[in-house]
């Protein structure tokens, strides 16, 4: 009888989601595909077929290695920057920190969901505004986003880290920072360590868009390379930003297996 209603179910979800696939199919304008070229293809393929090498370094900080420099450093600061303020954050949002003020942690969530609910890219958009276009502007996006990201991501794992050793300080007397500082922080500072090297990740490849709106980085002289159809720039520009997001992922890969 058991079996017999988790295959129905699983019949069910399987009719629902084959439904749900073929009304998105039916949703999509397709009237774009008019205007499809084989031969504007083939040409987009073959200019990036060909990067253009003299653009990685030409000593004007308007090259490749320039660019990634400044998105790297908007990357690595605004994480930097969301990580200082995600901690007081989590301290606020914890359940288990403050069982008999249920209503402070309330708010702490709240916080972070409003802070996630904002996408980077609206973020840069808004500071660009208010701060001016520029570097600045982008690491302020990516900094007041990633607050809500890791806040949440810190918050989780405190909630879920094994409460026997505070029991042991609570048998020996010890107090809220001292449970803290020798007990909590020590447990979850390698989760947290690689949480925050995992964002440095993600900011990285958010950063290299946030140029789009004049938030700094690598972002815009890749709009304009493709606005004006410049594929072989759009390659270069491409190549250093895949290159760069690898060779990252190595090394905190290896900062990883350190800390565990």
């Amino acid at each position: 009888m058991i079996i017999t209603e988790i295959s129905k179910k699983k019949i069910v979800s399987t009719v629902v989601l084959i439904l749900l696939f073929f009304i998105t199919l039916t949703r999509i304008d397709y009237t774009g595909l008019q205007t499809f070229s084989l031969k504007m293809a083939i040409d987009v393929f073959i200019g990036l077929g060909h990067p253009d090498w003299s653009f990685v370094y030409d000593g004007s900080g308007e090259d490749l290695v320039s660019l990634l420099i400044l998105t790297v450093a908007i990357a690595c600061l605004g994480t930097s920057f969301a990580t200082v303020l995600a901690i007081p954050v989590t301290l606020f949002s914890a359940v288990n920190l403050w069982p008999s003020a249920p209503f402070l942690t309330k708010i702490g969530k709240l916080g972070i969901h409003i802070l996630r609910a904002f996408p980077e890219l609206i973020l840069a958009i808004i500071f660009v505004k208010v701060l001016g276009p520029g570097p600045f502007a982008g690491v302020m996006a990516i900094g007041v986003h990633q607050i809500g990201m890791l806040s949440k991501l810190f918050t989780e794992e405190l909630e879920s880290m094994d409460e026997k050793l505070i029991e042991s300080m609570d048998a020996v007397g010890a107090n809220f920072w001292q449970k803290l500082f020798y007990v909590r922080i020590p447990s979850l500072l390698p989760i947290y360590s690689s949480l925050i090297l995992n964002h440095v990740e993600i900011a990285i490849r958010s950063a290299a868009t946030l140029g789009l709106v004049g938030a700094g980085g690598i972002g815009a002289p890749l709009i304009f390379a493709i606005q004006t159809r410049n594929w072989s720039k759009v390659s270069i520009l491409l190549i250093g930003v895949v290159l760069t997001i690898f060779v990252l992922d190595q090394v905190t890969e290896l900062i990883r297996k350190k800390l565990r």
